[in-house]
């Protein structure tokens, strides 16, 4: 596909290659990955600016987002991706390998410093959502802290850099600058920019910004940070698409593979899952996809979390912006409220209207919903403008009605539609169908505009 980028897309990636730090807090679907990419592309080849370039992302991310983004368009076909995940031994082939870019997930960055130690080999560092850097006392952050003398170039990525406070930005931002801008420890930084807030005789729990705070380290970062958000730019599309891929682990893949072939795959517990018909297999892989599988008496069987694993890490860069989930099957609701009932986050299964009145006031964080029960008639697009697809559906109809609930007149920010997809399986066949469809759709509605056009002008007889 050819890369014909938006002026801020540009702007983003004339500002990598001129600076050697630099923050992208960008929205999810304003493309960071592709302006990441172009970027590294154009200093390595065209001016020979960097030799080995790392990302350092959430784990399934690392998995396939990268991988996926450089085969998606032209200009980076010849970048070589080397993954550098799984056991010791295949983390070290990866890194034996020759690439351009080398990504590895960010739980492995302290094995990955003792492991090259003083040999440091990547010149350029790309951390994919930097906020999960802000904590200064983290292993990762030390660790990384130790090796930045060795790192020539860093571009940090997050749509929301201090999701709860202010404080957080100190840590990103000494891992750009070495304290520069901020201060050289995080007590200059509190004793500069905050007061104490909740504490007791001994110990303080809370800082409260002092007046002024957030406009001046507003204009200290303004050199070093670019900070858009989707709303800001109106030449982009008022729906952006956010495929997100999902890979199979290795029992995952294997089950998938053995329920496929075979229309049968027995489970450790003695049950048997069997699908007689294609409708029934193709039922079964959707299911499988996503986790379970319902046996033939209802009953739940969980064969992986690859994909509730992808899930956890979107809500983790969404930073509590509200998202309206809709699951395909109700083990999928089942499970996402179990996952989601570890977090701080306010989650509800919808189940009447009593719901869309309080997830338009502000009060829910996710909702949950089954695109048949909600597809319809609902107006929410008071409550956010995240919709995420955990499960997919092979009805156009369906998708597109669901995602009109929050894509609708009133609605005052683009809707990012995340979609969750595994890699090989039936989700790319669901994703395949429903864009033919709506190529077809699209066509059909264009006829029908020009045959009622020519009515309209007389020539129609």
């Amino acid at each position: 596909m050819r890369f014909d980028p938006h002026p801020y897309q540009q702007h983003c990636i004339d500002r990598i290659i001129a600076q050697d730090a630099l923050a992208l807090w960008l929205d999810m679907g304003l493309g960071k990955s592709v302006i990441t990419l172009t970027a590294i592309e154009r200093l390595k080849f065209d001016r020979f600016a960097v030799c080995k370039a790392l990302v350092i992302a959430p784990k399934k991310v690392a998995e396939a987002t990268w991988q996926q983004e450089a085969r998606k368009w032209d200009h980076l076909q010849h970048l070589r991706i080397a993954t550098v995940l799984g056991s010791t031994k295949q983390r070290v082939r990866a890194l034996l390998s020759p690439a351009d870019v080398y990504i590895i997930n960010r739980d492995n960055v302290q094995w990955l410093v003792d492991y090259y130690q003083h040999d440091w080999p990547f010149d350029m560092v790309v951390l994919d959502e930097s906020s999960s850097f802000k904590n200064w006392q983290a292993k990762r952050w030390k660790k990384l802290k130790a090796i930045r003398p060795r790192i020539r170039r860093i571009v940090e990525l997050t749509g929301t850099p201090s999701p709860r406070d202010l404080i957080d930005l100190w840590a990103q931002i000494y891992l750009l600058d070495g304290g520069r801008r901020l201060g050289k420890s995080i007590g200059q930084f509190r004793e500069r920019y905050f007061d104490p807030d909740k504490r007791n005789a001994t110990t303080i729990f809370t800082y409260k910004p002092k007046n002024g705070t957030e406009a001046s380290v507003k204009a200290l970062l303004a050199d070093c940070c670019i900070s858009m958000k989707a709303a800001d730019y109106l030449a982009l599309p008022d729906m952006i698409p956010d495929d997100i891929p999902v890979v199979l682990d290795a029992p995952a893949a294997k089950a998938y593979a053995t329920l496929e072939r075979k229309l049968l795959l027995p489970l450790t517990d003695g049950a048997e899952i069997a699908a007689p018909t294609a409708a029934a297999l193709t039922n079964k892989l959707l299911q499988l996809c996503n986790g379970a599988l319902y046996d033939g008496d209802h009953g739940v069987h969980e064969i992986h979390r690859c994909k509730l694993e992808a899930f956890a890490e979107l809500m983790e860069q969404l930073h509590g912006a509200h998202a309206l989930v809709f699951y395909n099957f109700q083990h999928d609701r089942d499970r996402l409220l179990a996952l989601l009932a570890g977090t701080d986050l306010r989650v509800r299964a919808f189940s009447g209207p009593a719901d869309a009145d309080d997830w338009n006031a502000g009060q829910i964080d996710v909702l949950l919903a089954h695109p048949a029960s909600c597809a319809y008639g609902l107006n929410l697009q008071q409550g956010g403008h995240h919709v995420v697809w955990f499960g997919l559906n092979w009805s156009l109809e369906l998708v597109q009605q669901a995602n009109a609930r929050l894509h609708r007149q009133g609605q005052t920010a683009p809707v990012i539609v995340h979609r969750l997809i595994v890699q090989g399986g039936v989700d790319e066949d669901v994703v395949a169908a429903l864009e033919s469809k709506d190529r077809v759709q699209e066509t059909l509605l264009q006829s029908l505009k020009a045959r009622i056009g020519n009515i309209k002008g007389g020539t129609q007889k």
